[in-house]
């Protein structure tokens, strides 16, 4: 067994705040033997005003949360999957881009989202994440404390091939940080995390955001832990921040491939 922590988060407009309580997140998880801590999408700033979310967005190398998670990571000797951050790429376009971090602070793991989150919702809500943001393009998986991690990001879920391609990887872990609105949350979230491990026979860890956000948004919260039959581990709720903490039984990844062997009996089909 091999102790998690999710952080669920509402996370505001300021970068120096929200890297505070990732950190203090990142000491709490070692307080609680977790070896591992997952945050949500947009860990760092959430903000729908993108003209003042601009003066906030720097390069890697420059920005104050990333650099304020590696100290914690480093300082409690506990590794990060940082669900993800803003990032200025220096083309144009920022990347919403996850990273993996090691106990000594180090950057073990990078990934770009793959899908723009580009809809308009019978609520009324329109989201246009393309106009900013460039999308990604690799599949990425990292050795960690809980096996191989596979990372996607929010609305990377809804697209099966990007699982097809981490379950070919055997990942015995699936990292899935969201920011998911709260009329498509009470619809989806529950049933598509719980495929998602079902069909990958993996743990699916799903960090999010919860709440009222000083920018105006509502997420659906519900920070989940599920395991490789599709069971619920954890359910954070839809009411608050706050951390959590879960075990992950790698030796449950076996029993349930061995189970049902779907990823071994997975055949090519022809168009």
């Amino acid at each position: 067994m091999t102790r998690i922590a999710v952080l669920q988060m509402t996370t505001g407009i300021d970068p120096v705040a929200n890297g505070n309580a990732i950190a203090d997140a990142v000491t709490k998880a070692a307080g609680e033997g977790a070896a591992i801590l997952f945050t949500p999408e947009m860990s760092g700033l959430l903000d729908r005003d993108r003209k003042r979310a601009a003066a906030s967005i720097k390069r890697e190398e420059d920005d104050r949360v990333l650099a304020r998670v590696r100290e914690a990571c480093a300082k409690e000797g506990v590794w990060t999957c940082l669900g993800s951050l803003a990032i200025d790429t220096g083309e144009g376009k920022w990347a919403n881009r996850s990273f993996v971090i090691d106990p000594a602070g180090e950057i073990m793991a990078r990934y770009d989202k793959i899908h723009m989150f580009d809809v308009d919702l019978a609520s009324g809500e329109s989201w246009r994440e393309s106009n900013a943001y460039r999308a990604g393009d690799k599949v990425v998986t990292v050795e960690t404390p809980i096996g191989r991690l596979g990372l996607a990001v929010c609305y990377d879920l809804r697209f099966p091939a990007l699982f097809e391609a981490l379950g070919r990887a055997r990942c015995d872990a699936i990292a899935i940080p969201a920011a998911f609105t709260v009329p498509t949350g009470e619809a989806h979230w529950h049933v598509l995390q719980r495929a998602r491990a079902i069909e990958a026979s993996a743990y699916v860890i799903a960090a999010a955001q919860v709440g009222e956000h000083e920018d105006g948004r509502r997420t659906y919260g519900h920070s989940l832990v599920v395991g490789p039959w599709g069971e619920i581990g954890l359910d954070m709720g839809g009411e608050g921040a706050g951390l959590g903490c879960a075990e992950i039984d790698t030796a449950r990844i076996a029993e349930v491939r061995a189970q049902v062997p779907s990823l071994a009996n997975r055949r090519e089909i022809a168009n």
